[in-house]
């Protein structure tokens, strides 16, 4: 199975095939609107407005399972983000990252890479990570996958949008 076989849920009636990203460099992260590191929206944003003509794109995953920080609808959640951060890429539906009922494409995505790293790119080591495995610590985790669909790296929330750009260029082979 490759990142192009998902389908996520893009409206209350939507769903879009990942297929539809072949051959971009994507993004992928849980968020929360209302969380500590709602700021990052920001920074995210602007990687997009800088990235987004070379074949860049970014999928935006609310979740609600950490402290409850993406309380409100969907709907509200995505203009939220635009009035506030002024986003401009694709909000998806809520999901859950953890659990049983976990979204199989966030299940797909720890399994690929189920470390977290840092802004230097390496494994980030922790007394969480021995009772979590690859468990979503918190929300802006942030997964970088290749045009092909290979999960390549994993950020932790605590990495910023801008520590990680030195890797998003070095995908889409940008000096």
């Amino acid at each position: 199975m490759n990142i192009y076989e998902f389908k996520v849920r893009k409206s209350h009636k939507d769903y879009v095939s990942l297929s539809e990203y072949k051959d971009k460099v994507l993004l992928i992260f849980n968020s929360a609107p209302f969380c500590g590191l709602s700021h990052q929206y920001k920074g995210i944003q602007k990687l997009y407005q800088k990235y987004q003509k070379n074949g860049f794109e970014i999928l935006d995953f609310p979740c609600n399972q950490f402290a409850y920080e993406a309380p409100i609808s969907d709907e509200k959640i995505q203009s939220y983000c635009e009035i506030n951060f002024q986003t401009t890429f694709t909000t998806f539906f809520k999901v859950k990252v953890n659990g049983k009922k976990a979204d199989p494409l966030f299940k797909f995505l720890r399994e690929k890479q189920p470390k977290d790293m840092d802004k230097n790119g390496k494994n980030k080591k922790g007394f969480l990570r021995l009772f979590l495995g690859n468990k979503i610590k918190w929300n802006f985790t942030k997964f970088l996958v290749n045009k092909e669909g290979k999960v390549l790296y994993r950020f932790s929330p605590s990495v910023s949008p801008r520590e990680i750009e030195i890797y998003i260029k070095k995908i889409l082979d940008i000096k």
